[in-house]
């Protein structure tokens, strides 16, 4: 059973910036395209970023320009650097494989709160 855990969020001004990471245990990443989610109070969950093993990535338009997705296939990991964040970019942040069919159980995913 793969289990994926999320980390790295919490509290930060308007402009400011947060690395996320989410490790995987039970399963390597290699073979899959990772993405990561968000979902805001009240909203769907939506895809945020994915990348394949190509290094190809696929944005959403409101984080192109700010926000860079990367993984490690040795380590299992994938890691989300966000920068010039908004308000509007508070969301639990979540990963898992995509960026149309998320195949794995959600993790608990991690609290952004972007606010002065």
């Amino acid at each position: 059973q793969v289990q994926l855990v999320e980390s790295g969020g919490g509290l930060v001004q308007p402009g400011g910036s947060l690395r996320l990471s989410c490790a995987a245990s039970g399963r390597r990443l290699n073979i899959y395209v990772m993405g990561w989610y968000r979902q805001a109070p009240g909203k769907q969950r939506e895809l945020v970023a994915a990348l394949d093993n190509d290094r190809n990535t696929n944005y959403a338009d409101f984080v192109k320009g700010r926000f860079t997705i990367s993984r490690d296939n040795a380590k299992s990991t994938v890691e989300l650097q966000m920068n010039s964040l908004k308000p509007e970019d508070t969301a639990v942040y979540y990963c898992n494989t995509g960026p149309v069919d998320a195949l794995f159980p959600w993790g608990q995913g991690t609290q952004v709160t972007v606010s002065s």
